[in-house]
Formats: C-alpha cells, sequence, structure tokens
C-alpha cells in the first residue's frame, strides 16, 4: 500500500515533502466500531484514511446519529482541524482500518513550502464544501422518500463504485441501519425504501453490499419532478 498514491493530497507532494513526512507520520490500525476522534475533542493530528471505510458524523439532540460522510481509502478525515481547534464532529471506522497519523503543526510546515501539496488540501476542502452543499439540497423537500436515497446511493456508486459484470458495485459495507444513520431516517423507512428501488430494478442488494445496474438511471430517477 502506498499512502502516496490513494491518497490524492498526498499524492501532489514532492519527493522532497514525501520524505519528510514520512519522517514523522505513523500508522495505526483501529477495528470496525472504533472512534479516530470524538466531537469536541482537543487533537492536534491530521488524519488520512489508508484502508478500510470511515464515516464522519454529527449527534442530534436525541442522541440519534445522522452520518455527514462516508469516506474510503485515501481521504483527508479531519481537515477542520488546520484550525487548531477542537473536533467539530465524530469520527467512526466501519470496518477493519489503517490510518494515517501526522502531527498538525508538522504538516502544515510542509505544506507552507509545497504549494502543489498546498493547492490539492484547498482542493479537496473545495470539493467537500460542494457536496456539503448537495446535501443540504437533497435533505429538504425537494427530494422525498425513495428518491433521497437514490441521490445518497449515486454518489456513494460515484465516489466508491466498482465496476463488475452486474453493474456498479459501491465498495463499501452499507447496512439498512447505517443508510438510515446517513439520511436521518428510521431504519424501518429506509428498508421500505430499499424494497421499492429494489422493485424498480435501480438497485440490488445483498448481504450489505449494494450493486447499481445503471447508474444514468438511477441519477435520472431522482432528479426526475
Amino acid at each position: 500500500m502506498d499512502i502516496f498514491e490513494v491518497s490524492n493530497i498526498l499524492k501532489a507532494a514532492s519527493s522532497a515533502s514525501r520524505s519528510e513526512i514520512l519522517s514523522f507520520a505513523f500508522f495505526k490500525r483501529y477495528e470496525k466500531g472504533q472512534h479516530v476522534f470524538f466531537d469536541r475533542e482537543e487533537n492536534r493530528s491530521l488524519y488520512i484514511l489508508a484502508e478500510g471505510m470511515a464515516s464522519l458524523y454529527k449527534l442530534n439532540s436525541l442522541g440519534e446519529k445522522k452520518v455527514i460522510f462516508a469516506f474510503g481509502p485515501g481521504n483527508l478525515l479531519n481537515e477542520v482541524m488546520f484550525q487548531a481547534l477542537p473536533a467539530s464532529i465524530s469520527c467512526e471506522v466501519r470496518e477493519d482500518s489503517l490510518v494515517m497519523v501526522m502531527p498538525r503543526d508538522r504538516f502544515l510546515y510542509v505544506m507552507e513550502k509545497d504549494r502543489s501539496l498546498n493547492r490539492a488540501v484547498m482542493d479537496a476542502m473545495a470539493l467537500r464544501i460542494r457536496r456539503l452543499y448537495r446535501q443540504l439540497k437533497n435533505t429538504t423537500n425537494a427530494l422525498s422518500g425513495e428518491k433521497r436515497l437514490a441521490a445518497k446511493l449515486f454518489k456513494l456508486a460515484r465516489d466508491n463504485g466498482v465496476k463488475t459484470e452486474r453493474g456498479v458495485l459501491i465498495d463499501m459495507s452499507l447496512s439498512i441501519t447505517y443508510l438510515a444513520d446517513m439520511l436521518g431516517s428510521k431504519r424501518e423507512t429506509v428498508s421500505r425504501q430499499v424494497k421499492r428501488l429494489t422493485e424498480l430494478k435501480l438497485i440490488c442488494m445483498e448481504k450489505n453490499r449494494i450493486f447499481v445496474p445503471d447508474i444514468a438511471e438511477l441519477s435520472n430517477y431522482f432528479k426526475q419532478p
């Protein structure tokens, strides 16, 4: 596993920057269900997911999880900590994972000397903001029921999809409970929505794995008025 090829951010680093990063970074393994960090936690490290799957979530007033992002390998998990403030979200690994850990101040020092690395970090943050904007749109009444789920699955298939003979496989474990956390909905409701999308042949779900036979059809479904 070459973290500099897995991560689009680190891929942009110069040879000198890569050597310097390797001098202070280390890797840590997390078991499924463990937290990398918690909301409001003081932390001076930055984390990049090298292997596995992680989710960023907030708790609502009832203590229920609302998953904001689900990430596969290569993603920076906590860019908000560039500000040297407490975490504003929690990060939980969804399967056994390997995480690259870097002292924040030392990574910032490398960024100051490497323009390409600095730009890659900014681009990654800008992309995440765009995704948040789309999520805000899709959590309003503009989309409801099965279309909200279809929109979420489309984005997961686009960002984490693997082409197979059966269509695009969303390359992460997606239980009904986890999908409910993502949508902020009840498990029973999401179970009915999955069944409906399956009946429409827009998805196929087997043992927490979801195939999308035609990603264009799934996109057209939730975009229809």
